[in-house]
């Protein structure tokens, strides 16, 4: 029996089926409307955003939420150009992202046409790979490779442009293709040698420090980590994206490193003797200048991307493989050493130097806001933060025990990303609380999401530390420029009390709400948000004269940290 011809649009929905795709975050437009059509018929759940950017930003929140590839998609021109920030988020910090954009039918591309754009050009610098599809025959073969390469090897998000003229053409799918993408290499055989080598640098080292990065969490080595850590009594410190790679509360745990990080994460991994860098790229706001950082430590790096290797900083034993791999061949043989010595300086660190702050009587810290919610919690929720100190705070103060829990923006440090990502992490992980720690800046980026999120009924908690200002900027305004305010005042001075009122434009999108003034309200406010059905945004009001510390300035080395 002969097959039936079906539209190339429906070829590509049928394409996300088999790719095991059940939500896309898809906002229509002409160039997409076949596409939309095809999405009636299919079992995929559609989530239709308030902005193309946050459906990008959501898909890549339910990926980094999951592990599983998120896929959004978009109309032409100004409706793929709309995606641009959230597939570059995507792109640095090493999420799978699917972007599948309409665009104009094939004969006019080039040709100015409206809503034309060559997205393709655009995205190339921040994409994993791209297709533009000329041959409606192609789908199948196009659609499993971007599947393949999003989520392999150091996974990324990946573009596939469909000229409306490829959606309505009529072809027999043909499934059965396997993919092949010719010079790409994901997996890596592993050099015993190398994990020779490596145990060899174990054993003559007196003061090793595992550094630890966001590559754990995707190669899912977490348990391999733990295992590791424990079976050569070293102790680990991670990088913001591998937050959550290690239990922080763990004897052996420095917690994270880096600008903001803790003193004895950052003075461990300096002073070092063996620096264990495993899914890590030493970028600059872990290093700051790249000749002082470790600079008289033996470096070990693993990592699957060998770009990354000497990329940024020399690496004596370097290994390129999932990363996973050579903990588990590690693990086969531990040697466990003492350290006696290092063991306890190190603890003198963290005694001497924890993430803390002084209370005020009478005034709302944020500091305190991120401890309470970490208290009703239990410790237990998935936190996705904006950018910004509300960002750092909610890395510091909130101890983070397993992956995939801290979900933040870090290599774009992208204002507006924490509320379409928790309502995406939320969709892919619909039995745990999802709570968006956001500031008033970040949080008014792309708060048209609260549409999607009451529309779609999404059980999303929001909590807004609203200190009326840009804080980081107006934080770096302090130490460096005199305290000169250079547009990072939020405050509407004609107006008698914060500007905007949260809670009502919530109340205009069918979500309730609370505003906290008084520390005493504090603790039954969290508790009201935590225990209410649905959506619910809490806005706090604190203190915005309050600093992220400890701070490295920047272009300093980790000597010249601040802590007060």
């Amino acid at each position: 029996m002969k097959s039936k011809k079906i539209k190339g649009a429906e070829i590509a929905i049928k394409c996300l089926e088999r790719a095991g795709t059940k939500t896309i975050f898809a906002y229509p437009g002409g160039a997409s409307m076949e596409l939309h059509q095809a999405l009636i018929k299919s079992s995929i759940r559609t989530i239709l955003p308030r902005h193309e950017q946050g459906g990008a930003f959501a898909a890549a929140g339910f990926a980094r939420a999951t592990g599983k590839t998120g896929v959004c998609m978009a109309t032409s021109g100004p409706g793929a150009t709309n995606l641009i920030t959230g597939i570059a988020d995507a792109y640095m910090d090493s999420i799978p992202l699917v972007a599948i954009t309409g665009q104009v039918p094939s004969a006019l591309i080039g040709k100015t046409a409206f809503q034309e754009t060559d997205i393709i050009g655009m995205t190339r610098p921040i994409v994993k790979h791209s297709y533009l599809v000329l041959d409606v025959n192609d789908l199948p073969a196009i659609f499993a490779e971007a599947f393949y390469l999003a989520n392999s090897g150091r996974p990324g998000p990946i573009i596939i442009d469909i000229p409306k003229d490829i959606q309505q053409a009529l072809a027999v799918p043909d499934f059965s293709c396997k993919p092949s993408v010719r010079a790409y290499q994901s997996d890596h055989k592993i050099d015993k040698s190398k994990i020779e080598e490596i145990r060899k640098a174990i054993k003559q080292s007196t003061r090793p420090c595992i550094y630890a990065g966001g590559g754990i969490i995707a190669s899912g080595a977490a348990d391999s980590l733990k295992k590791f850590a424990e079976g050569y009594n070293i102790p680990v410190t991670t990088t913001l994206m591998g937050v959550g790679a290690f239990p922080e509360n763990h004897k052996l745990s420095l917690e994270w490193l880096g600008m903001h990080g803790s003193v004895a994460g950052n003075n461990a991994a300096n002073e070092s003797d063996l620096l264990i860098t495993l899914g890590a790229r030493f970028d600059d706001r872990v290093t700051g200048p790249t000749a002082t950082f470790a600079a008289d430590s033996k470096i070990i790096h693993v990592d699957i991307d060998i770009s990354e290797i000497n990329k940024n900083k020399k690496a004596d034993i370097a290994v390129i493989a999932n990363v996973k791999d050579v903990l588990d061949e590690l693990n086969k043989n531990p040697e466990k050493g003492t350290y006696t010595d290092w063991l306890k300086q190190v603890n003198a660190w963290k005694k001497e130097f924890p993430f803390s702050y002084i209370p005020k009587k009478n005034k709302i810290l944020p500091q305190e806001v991120v401890e309470s919610i970490y208290n009703a919690t239990k410790g237990e929720a998935v936190i996705v933060p904006g950018v910004g100190q509300h960002q750092m705070w909610a890395s510091q103060f909130y101890k983070y025990s397993f992956p995939r829990q801290l979900l933040t923006s870090g290599g774009l440090g992208t204002m507006g990303f924490g509320l379409p990502s928790a309502m995406g992490a939320k969709i892919g992980l619909p039995n745990k609380t999802v709570i968006n720690i956001d500031g008033d800046g970040s949080a008014q980026m792309n708060i048209q999401e609260l549409g999607t999120i009451h529309s779609e009924d999404i059980d999303v908690k929001i909590v807004i530390l609203n200190n009326q200002h840009l804080g980081m900027v107006a934080q770096w305004e302090d130490r460096f420029y005199g305290s000169a305010r250079g547009n990072t005042v939020l405050e509407n001075k004609n107006m008698k009390r914060p500007y905007p009122d949260f809670v009502t434009i919530a109340k205009g999108y069918g979500i309730p709400g609370r505003e906290v003034y008084k520390k005493e309200d504090l603790e039954d406010a969290i508790q009201e948000m935590l225990n209410s059905k649905g959506a619910y945004i809490l806005d706090v009001h604190v203190e915005y004269q309050e600093h992220v510390l400890p701070m490295i300035p920047p272009g300093a080395s980790y000597k010249g940290i601040l802590t007060k």
